[in-house]
């Protein structure tokens, strides 16, 4: 369920002094209603900064009595507290309209004391600190607004809060400080933003500069989008959340409040960022719910966007949070570790700083808002695979990243990848790398007629993946729960791979299927278009065992061949490549084992038999397959690279032919009669391409000759033994 909300900093409207002290009461004249009504944020802002303005400007008289309203009656035994005008005036509009100042003796309607008795201990208060405690007021007038039309009942008491808190600091002149059980900022290290700035350097500290760049910007923009984000009341997010789960956000919704949205109009409170004070916990609350609206709104405004900046929000920026929830949700990310070590040479000192329409490639995210948060973060992930891939986690351990990403490298701490005799160089690579970029740009910019798919020669994956990149198709893990309700979304996705399981799988019982399909312990990885489940992957995975079962895989007949099932595979391999579990198992029957051969899967099972006895479930008349992985692969972006590889390789093979290019005579062999055979060394300009001669080692026996001797003699006489017995 969702519903639009109002924008993440939008201002009350102001209220009246007569009205923040009066029970609520308006006055009587009209134009205090229309001053009441609801504006556009940015209208509100100025609003309430030409308030201040003006009453900054007001005679001290007109200060006093402005204050005198906030301000208990200094006469013994007197429990006034605040005065109040026994002759309102109806105010008038123009500039002047609020200088008529009431006299130091006119009486109190309440305590009928002189207004001076509510104001003597400010005669000697100086014009700065009497600015101070007016702007103060202003903002106590907005909250008093806020009290009266917030129909949350937690918002409410903390805008009330808040409320008392700016009135007994007029009453106390004293500075405003929240304090009390909600403690002080920040409130969880590290910080969003710490985090976000960890995962940068983590997935993307091995990029050039300017793809890193490319990186960073994003970072800034999800900060500068977060930092601008509503936060629903606990009441209206309409999820079944545990106990814990539900505290921690009613807690942090409060300091939002208090440190972060109020402050945004009330700037007597001290204002800090949501990214800057707030961590994970938070993160995980809002990420979701925000990924999906945020893209939603791109989309609806990228005809508005300049061409460069629509495929930095349509096609990177999807990507870039794709990756970024892997790393909110998984159990042991290193970015949230408080050790984190960001050894880049590429990172600024500091974390990304994002300022309001500071973000590059977005206009008007400070307008940008977030509707309650549904429950589709229960029972549903997300796994599409990143723009860009960083390192990968391939051990349990939880150390710091920079010696995570050595050892997935191969490499111990602070050792050199070892020089391989013969091996190109490293400026020599990237001169080869620019090369084929440079043609490919060439070749796209020269081509005529219409954009095909994918070329002649494509991977089988490779239309499914530019779908993907497009935002045509998308992954998720999905499950059902006893411990929540899924969102209706997942439902309706179970339901649809269920029927697809159903359809292209005849022979096995329905019934089985809708068993399996809803069983919290199984989890299905479909492929989405159009809304709607176009193939799936049944699985259960068994940690402990380091190995999945793969029960269910299809795709509907209408869309098959197009490299869907590559496709869910390899994003399959990755997701279980994050928990650490390396073997798949399957039972195949006779029309599936073409295509698991295909995605690497071998009746020769590497994973030894006594760790998936009793696990997995025996099909009659169906081929135990099994699939190892490698953790240092990138399965969903494999065929690229190695298409990749290849280029580079025929372009080195190219620049080699070109240096050692020289035209030898040819072999004297029937000048002279064919001797063969022939030998290789003797094929002129052979030897100097590089070719080496293999060199034949000779056996060497381990006995000497008197031992063999005696061998080869008992040898003889069993053979004459056993001739006489025969004969």
């Amino acid at each position: 369920m969702s519903s639009t909300s109002t924008p993440a900093s939008d201002p009350a409207p102001t209220a009246t002094s007569e009205e923040a002290t009066n029970g609520g009461k308006p006055p009587a004249n009209p134009a205090a209603s229309s001053a009441s009504t609801e504006l556009s944020k940015t209208n509100n802002f100025q609003k309430i900064a030409k308030k201040k303005m003006m009453v900054r400007s007001f005679p001290r008289n007109k200060k006093l009595e402005k204050l005198a309203v906030y301000s208990s009656c200094k006469s013994e035994g007197c429990k006034c507290n605040g005065w109040k005008n026994p002759n309102p005036s109806h105010p008038q509009p123009g500039p002047d309209a609020s200088q008529t100042a009431s006299n130091l003796t006119d009486p109190c309607k309440s305590c009928r004391h002189p207004l001076g008795a509510h104001v003597s201990h400010l005669d000697n208060t100086d014009e700065e600190e009497l600015n101070r405690l007016l702007c103060i007021v202003v903002d106590v007038e907005n909250l008093f607004v806020c009290v009266h039309r917030e129909e949350d009942a937690e918002a409410k008491q903390v805008y009330f809060y808040l409320f008392k808190l700016l009135r007994k600091c007029i009453l106390n002149m004293s500075q405003p400080s929240i304090e009390g059980s909600l403690g002080t900022p920040p409130f969880e290290k590290p910080s969003i933003a710490k985090g976000v700035t960890n995962f940068v350097v983590y997935k993307f500290g091995n990029l050039a500069q300017k793809e890193w760049q490319t990186m960073y910007d994003l970072a800034k923009m999800f900060l500068h989008c977060l930092n601008h984000w509503k936060l629903w009341p606990p009441a209206s997010r309409g999820q079944t959340l545990d106990e814990k789960d539900e505290n921690d956000y009613k807690l942090n919704y409060t300091r939002w409040l208090c440190f972060c949205h109020v402050p945004a109009f009330c700037d007597s409170l001290p204002q800090y960022e949501t990214t800057r004070i707030f961590g994970r916990t938070l993160l995980r609350s809002v990420f979701q719910t925000m990924r999906r609206q945020l893209l939603d709104k791109f989309r609806a405004e990228k005809d508005k966007m300049p061409p460069d900046k629509k495929t930095l929000v349509l096609t990177h920026f999807p990507r870039f949070l794709t990756m970024l929830e892997q790393e909110v949700y998984g159990n042991n990310s290193p970015i949230w570790d408080p050790e984190f070590v960001q050894n880049t040479a590429n990172l600024p000192n500091q974390a990304p700083v994002v300022t309001p329409g500071g973000v590059a490639g977005v206009s008007g995210l400070s307008r940008f808002t977030s509707s309650t948060v549904g429950t589709d973060n229960f029972g549903s992930v997300n796994i599409s695979p990143g723009m860009l891939t960083g390192s990968r986690r391939s051990s349990r351990s939880q150390d710091a990243a920079e010696k995570r990403k050595a050892d997935e490298a191969g490499l111990s701490d602070g050792a050199k990848r070892p020089k391989i005799e013969g091996d190109i160089s490293k400026d020599l690579l990237e001169e080869v790398l620019a090369e084929i970029t440079n043609e490919a740009e060439a070749e796209r910019g020269n081509m005529v007629g219409p954009e095909t798919m994918c070329g002649s020669h494509a991977a089988r994956d490779e239309q499914a993946r530019k779908e993907e990149r497009d935002g045509k198709i998308d992954f998720h893990i999905i499950n059902n729960s006893l411990s929540h309700r899924p969102s209706d979304q997942v439902f309706l996705w179970l339901i649809e791979v269920q029927n697809l399981f159903s359809h292209q799988l005849p022979r096995m019982p329905k019934e089985y299927i809708t068993r399996l399909v809803f069983d919290p312990k199984h989890k299905c990885l479909v492929l989405v278009k159009n809304n709607h489940v176009i193939g799936g992957i049944c699985f259960r995975m068994f940690p402990s065992q380091c190995f999945t079962e793969i029960v269910f895989c299809a795709v509907t007949s209408s869309e098959q061949v197009k490299g869907y099932g590559t496709t869910l595979m390899n994003h399959l391999k990755d997701y279980h490549l994050l928990h650490n579990v390396t073997h798949f198992l399957t039972f195949a029957d006779e029309f599936a084992t073409g295509y698991f051969k295909k995605q690497g899967f071998s009746k020769d099972i590497k994973l030894p038999r006594s760790q998936y006895l009793g696990y997995i479930k025996d099909y009659e008349g169906a081929t135990l397959m099994g699939c190892e992985l490698c953790p240092r692969i990138n399965y969903t972006d494999f065929s690229r690279v190695i298409r990749k590889q290849k280029e580079i390789v025929k372009k080195l093979a190219a620049r080699k032919n070109v240096e050692t290019e020289k035209i030898y005579s040819g072999v004297g062999l029937f000048k002279e009669g064919v001797k063969l055979p022939l030998p290789l060394e003797s094929i002129p300009g052979l030897v100097e391409s590089g070719w080496k001669p293999l060199v034949k080692k000779e056996k060497e026996s381990s006995l000497e000759p008197d031992q063999l001797y005696n061998v080869l003699r008992t040898m003889i006489q069993q053979v004459k033994v056993r001739r006489t017995n025969i004969n």
